[in-house]
């Protein structure tokens, strides 16, 4: 974690009674809460630097997702990005002195998701393949199919419950606990314990496959969570949150992605659950280091709270602005974009869609 900032965070026994009730009254007013104290759910102390025996990684490949997990020297991969994003999840591999995968995990069948995987593949010896289904019509699925196969290997669908070691940490099959028409709702997702932390990566599950798992009774509550679907409206409800009960969000999107992600209905949900949110749009690539007990947070980019959670109501009213149009060429850009206009031909806009429902096109430029 050369050159990147670092946090020590020590884990304290949660303030439940006070999250819960935070939860429930949110979800009857659906407002935002003023957020408690920093010592709600942790400390954060300056870190040694120290390198831990687990530690996962959730690599910058923008708009799309990829996480490497390293226990004692073993690794897994959960997802690989776009299939432009496969020579640089190998090249992140390598440097982090992957030799060979013990899983390999495709959360589900979209090529931001699957893309990258079949270099990672191409390259890395893996021991299994999972997927939430053997067949799909595109041909980034079918090139992951094909490589894997290339191994030996045979891409396998995992059961509810299923059970994998990875070094001293264990990874556990949670989801998805039925069927789905819709791709997003069939994600693999995924329970990590190590030690006394545990983390909990859910692809692109939205709010229908949520409830189905609460209501299945699967142990939800976790230290870490992956925000579903790039911190998309449509994911992280109020009822699964309120049982997973995190410190921690992780949230892979892309900068300026034309989907608005992260949504600010799901930013002021965690901060009403007072889950500390990290981005890779903002920090780039975010690494979670745990002994068991502590946390170690390093980001290659520092950006202070107000920016990486916008809907804190003590952040500027700049920082919740998502979007500058342009009442003359009726574009719109970000806030950090060269091209803005000047201030008399500037008209705010809060989300991707309200610019687009009010007539503006992005700029080229820095809207991807």
């Amino acid at each position: 974690m050369e050159n990147r900032k670092e946090e020590k965070i020590t884990l304290l026994p949660r303030r439940l009674f006070l999250r819960l009730a935070a939860l429930a009254l949110a979800a009857v007013l659906a407002l935002g809460l003023t957020a408690c104290d920093s010592n709600g759910g942790h400390i954060v102390k300056p870190s040694t630097g120290a390198s831990q025996p687990f530690e996962m990684h959730f690599i910058d490949v923008g708009q799309a997702l990829s996480v490497l997990v390293e226990c004692d020297g073993q690794f897994m991969l959960y997802d690989g990005g776009n299939v432009d994003d496969g020579s640089l999840v190998v090249s992140y591999l390598q440097k982090q002195g992957v030799e060979q995968l013990q899983y390999v995990f495709c959360s589900h069948a979209h090529e931001d998701h699957v893309g990258g995987l079949a270099a990672v593949m191409a390259k890395f010896p893996a021991g299994h393949a999972y997927s939430p289904v053997t067949e799909s019509s595109t041909k980034c699925f079918n090139d992951f199919v094909k490589y894997t196969r290339q191994q030996g290997l045979q891409l396998e669908v995992p059961s509810v419950g299923t059970v994998w070691p990875l070094g001293n940490a264990t990874v556990t099959m949670l989801g998805p606990v039925t069927q789905y028409s819709e791709t997003n709702n069939t994600s693999l997702v995924l329970r990590i314990d190590y030690g006394n932390t545990s983390f909990l990566l859910t692809g692109d599950m939205e709010n229908t496959a949520e409830t189905d798992l609460v209501n299945s009774g699967a142990n939800l509550k976790a230290d870490v969570l992956q925000v579903g679907h790039h911190g998309s409206s449509t994911s992280t409800g109020y009822l699964f949150l309120n049982a997973v009960l995190p410190e921690m969000g992780v949230i892979s999107c892309g900068t300026g992605n034309k989907y608005g992600h992260p949504h600010e209905e799901t930013l002021s949900i965690l901060r009403d659950a007072k889950v500390d949110v990290y981005r890779t749009d903002l920090q780039g690539t975010i690494t979670i280091g745990s002994d068991g007990q502590n946390f170690t947070v390093g980001t290659e980019h520092f950006v202070p709270d107000s920016q990486l959670n916008p809907t804190d109501p003590s952040s500027s009213s700049t920082a919740q602005q998502a979007y500058i149009g342009n009442v003359n060429s009726k574009k719109f850009h970000l806030p950090t974009c060269a091209n803005l206009p000047a201030e008399k031909n500037q008209v705010p806009f809060s989300s991707y869609d309200e610019a687009i429902a009010a007539g503006y096109t992005p700029c080229a430029s820095c809207i991807k």
